[in-house]
């Protein structure tokens, strides 16, 4: 398995193993199978078949995510989706490495969809790894929203900020919130330097 090693793959399965705790009967052997499979098939019936527990799910899509397999584009996106935030880190960095052309406009959709703002912030980081024609109107749409003085989500506002700055976008500089637009000025500075 190429991924075993992945200090991700690696993080997610000690994650799961406390998850599932110390049962030792069934849930224990399908989970060391499932974690030693290299076979997409079985990774996909794991992922479709009814009745499977969300910690396998998570393994086969991320295993087959990370090795391009598309078939795992749809769970990977409602994991980004979790309220759990180590499961949207995992499904994100899958994301990353499946190269799904859909992945942006999933993250966009996601991202501005002010309903699950408070999970919001795994989106937008992806959107800006992402560096696709829909990550800059994305993260500008979810920026404009976190403005207000009072915003609860001012930690999506920042991550938009960084990622519009990684992207080398400058209008998030000129923002007059004094916690954003500084973050904002930062992260461009840094582009600037590193060229």
């Amino acid at each position: 398995m190429e991924y075993a090693e992945d200090p991700e793959f690696c993080s997610m399965i000690d994650r799961l193993r406390d998850e599932i705790g110390n049962d030792s009967g069934e849930a224990a052997a399908a989970f060391t199978r499932l974690t030693e499979t290299t076979d997409p098939e079985e990774l996909h019936q794991v992922l479709t078949a009814p009745g499977q527990p969300l910690w396998a799910r998570e393994i086969a899509a991320y295993a087959l995510g990370v090795t391009g397999d598309r078939r795992a584009f749809e769970a990977l996106v409602l994991l980004l989706n979790h309220r759990d935030p180590e499961r949207c880190v995992t499904a994100a960095h899958a994301l990353t490495r499946l190269g799904d052309p859909r992945t942006a406009r999933a993250a966009a959709a996601l991202a501005t969809n002010e309903l699950r703002v408070a999970y919001a912030l795994l989106p937008v980081r992806l959107l800006a790894a992402l560096r696709a024609p829909e990550s800059v109107p994305a993260l500008i749409t979810v920026l404009e929203r976190r403005l207000p003085a009072d915003d609860p989500h001012w930690r999506v506002g920042l991550a938009c900020v960084e990622g519009l700055g990684a992207l080398g976008d400058p209008r998030a500089a000129a923002l007059p919130h004094p916690r954003l637009g500084a973050a904002a000025r930062a992260s461009l500075s840094r582009l600037a330097t590193a060229h």
